[in-house]
């Protein structure tokens, strides 16, 4: 859906390039992640793809057609949910979708299913202006789905969210990618990339530094060791580590599972996406 070839950009009036030749490709129903701090270029990127920014150097297809060459039949298959709220906020959310919905020439989603889909329905008849931010963020997302896009752009989905409604918000973008559509995201948020994405992009400074799955990349970072919490006959709290590979054949580990011991917690020692991003970039991730 998606193929980047040496993309490059640099702002009008600078020298300096923002993106210094990325090279990815999205596949259909594929729900890929871009990931880095502020600054690193994941805005510039996906302001790209969807036509916000001209000028661009190498090779950039989205729906097998190069950016540069559509026209505005483009925004009939897109969706796009930008982080900041931009809603008309003298309407109501029910008139804010109708509006969006009559710009779309193919088939459309109701306007109260999709509220409905982010927990606004009961809010349907209140204007935007009242709204709080986690519900203006929320009717992004319903807008960006009124028209059934082939691909949608979710720049920081779950930003400003309580944790119920960013759970609603990421059970919804699973549920249309099974329908068929393709996502892209881009975040800081790791917890949220670990969660929802197929596979992730790490890019700092222009720069991507590794495109892969991210149970792969946990695997490949991570340690390959278990820790056991277990409290004993005097119910005293202690750990142990042992080696995940022929764990079975630990003569340590099971006599410790024999023992007369209250086993507490059994853990992998898995690493996060966080931890991997700075091993790889030597950045922390911040917003």
């Amino acid at each position: 859906m998606i193929t980047a070839k040496n993309l490059r950009y640099a702002y009008p009036g600078t020298n300096q390039e923002t993106l210094h030749g990325l090279n990815f490709h999205i596949e259909k129903k594929e729900i890929f992640g871009f990931l880095g701090p502020s600054g690193a270029g994941k805005s510039t990127t996906q302001k790209i793809l969807i036509g916000l920014l001209q000028g661009y150097r190498g090779n950039l297809e989205v729906m097998n057609q190069e950016v540069s060459t559509w026209d505005y039949d483009f925004y009939q298959h897109v969706g796009v949910s930008f982080e900041l709220p931009n809603h008309y906020l003298k309407l109501t959310a029910l008139e804010n979708l109708r509006y969006f919905k009559s710009l779309y020439s193919g088939q459309t989603h109701q306007p109260e299913e999709v509220l409905e889909w982010v927990g606004l329905e009961a809010d349907a008849n209140k204007k935007v202006a009242d709204y709080s931010k986690g519900m203006k963020i929320r009717l992004n997302v319903a807008r960006s789905l009124i028209h059934q896009p082939k691909i949608l752009f979710l720049d920081e989905p779950t930003s400003g969210l309580d944790p119920v409604n960013a759970r609603k918000i990421k059970d919804l973008i699973l549920e249309v990618r099974s329908r068929g559509t393709t996502v892209f995201v881009t975040t800081h948020n790791m917890m949220v990339a670990d969660e929802l994405c197929d596979r992730v992009a790490f890019i700092t400074s222009g720069n991507i530094s590794v495109i892969d799955a991210p149970s792969t990349l946990k695997k490949k970072h991570g340690k390959r060791s278990i820790l056991v919490e277990y409290l004993n006959q005097e119910q005293h709290l202690f750990q142990q580590e042992f080696p995940l590979d022929r764990l079975g054949d630990n003569k340590d580990f099971i006599i410790l599972l024999k023992a007369n011991h209250r086993i507490e917690t059994i853990h992998s020692q898995e690493t996060t996406l966080d931890n991997i991003f700075i091993e790889v970039t030597g950045e922390e991730l911040k917003k």
